[in-house]
């Protein structure tokens, strides 16, 4: 079973083993799942891409240096996934709020029909009948991980032929991998539902899964439905319109600062604070933010575990942990700093989000700003994420220049 380490040196050392499979091997081999602790033709860096325990950038200069743009098109091409993904929600914040919202609906429905119920809880427990799909529930649960394309598997056969709700499912993910991101997961599961690109849909297909796990399993073509349509008519209002990005409240220099870590970016070493007057370092544990549902423990673990060694490496001080839940905690810790303002690394669009705007408020209250720095990555990739993927991956060799690494 793979073991994920929640530190930048166990990200660092993972990015050094998969570089040299960055290239041809990456190519050819990246669709097939062959099962727990067998991926060795995908990178499992996404744990440490998601809080950036590893960079982006780092990642993709490893591919480029190693294998050159041609051979690493498709590596690169994955990683720039993640970063497209979070600039086309923070575009369009209400699809994270049709999602937050229409979940909590999806829940109730489940109080009022213990039918329902009965048949998610099986679908979550690997009990659906259908052995991939159930192989694939207990690989989730046991290990906060699945390859990408049992993901895709997975919530097609959820949606289509389980005909169970997708927020549901999309719930059921983020509570246990360990890579939950909001923007990453509520959009494929969009896609896969065709919600994120209209007439477009992710059908599994029995033949195709043989393939692609190496014939570990060959399921009945019968146990699939026939998928004609996506679910458009759950959002007959059709996509928001594409918004402004969000501009962040910049820290002021020497003013007494107070420095907050979250999952959200665990590197803040990288970041020039050298004309802040720091005087204390804290981490907000929100993973349980994640869902109205209980979080898997390894989720919160991996957490913990990642704002500790972040906050080690951040040198200003020992930390102080706190949860997401007292706002008042927060307020007091500031105010006993003498701190006037509390930068962060930038907080988008999801669960942590919608926490930094009431934190916002609080703190405001106080005559503390909270502030925000981001990275020259999401800069340069989120003002071209405003439609499909072609279109930012046409713009990948002006984004890769402006980022110098071509």
């Amino acid at each position: 079973m793979p073991c994920f380490a929640a530190t930048r040196a166990a990200g660092e050392e993972r990015l050094a083993r998969f570089t040299p499979r960055m290239g041809a091997a990456y190519a050819q081999g990246r669709n097939f799942d062959h099962g727990a602790g067998r991926h060795r033709d995908v990178s499992q860096l996404s744990p440490y891409l998601r809080r950036r325990l590893v960079l982006e950038r780092d990642a993709v200069a490893r591919a480029l240096d190693a294998h050159g743009a041609k051979a690493a098109e498709k590596f690169v091409q994955e990683v720039l996934w993640r970063g497209y993904f979070k600039g086309w929600m923070e575009h369009r914040p209400a699809i994270w709020m049709r999602y937050r919202d229409g979940l909590a609906h999806d829940l109730a429905t489940l109080e009022e029909s213990p039918q329902l119920a009965a048949r998610v809880n099986d679908a979550e427990a690997g009990r659906s009948g259908i052995a991939c799909f159930d192989a694939w529930a207990t690989e989730l649960r046991e290990t906060g991980y699945l390859h990408n394309h049992a993901r895709m598997w997975f919530a097609s056969i959820w949606i289509f032929t389980l005909r169970l709700p997708w927020r549901i499912g999309a719930d059921f993910f983020y509570r246990n991998l360990l890579d939950g991101d909001p923007a990453s997961n509520t959009l494929s599961w969009r896609w896969v539902a065709g919600l994120h690109t209209r007439g477009k849909f992710y059908a599994a297909e029995a033949a195709n899964i043989a393939r692609y796990t190496g014939g570990r399993f060959a399921p009945d073509p019968a146990q699939f439905a026939a998928v004609s349509a996506g679910l458009e008519v759950q959002e007959p209002e059709g996509l928001p319109p594409v918004a402004p990005l969000r501009a962040p409240r910049a820290p002021q220099p020497g003013l007494p600062t107070a420095l907050l870590i979250t999952e959200e970016d665990c590197r803040v070493e990288d970041f020039d604070l050298g004309a802040l007057d720091l005087r204390g370092v804290a981490t907000v544990s929100a993973s349980h933010l994640r869902s109205p549902r209980a979080v898997a423990e390894h989720v919160a673990r991996f957490e913990r575990d990642a704002l500790a060694d972040a906050t080690v490496r951040s040198g200003i001080s020992e930390g102080r942990p706190m949860g997401a839940d007292d706002l008042a905690v927060l307020v007091e810790w500031a105010l006993s700093l003498g701190a006037k303002q509390i930068v962060t690394p930038f907080i988008p669009v999801g669960p942590l989000g919608d926490w930094r705007e009431r934190a916002d408020a609080a703190l405001g209250q106080h005559g503390i700003a909270l502030c925000e720095v981001n990275r020259d990555w999401d800069r340069a990739i989120w003002p071209h994420a405003t439609a499909g993927f072609f279109k930012i991956k046409k713009k990948l060799p002006r984004i890769l220049e402006e980022l110098d690494l071509t």
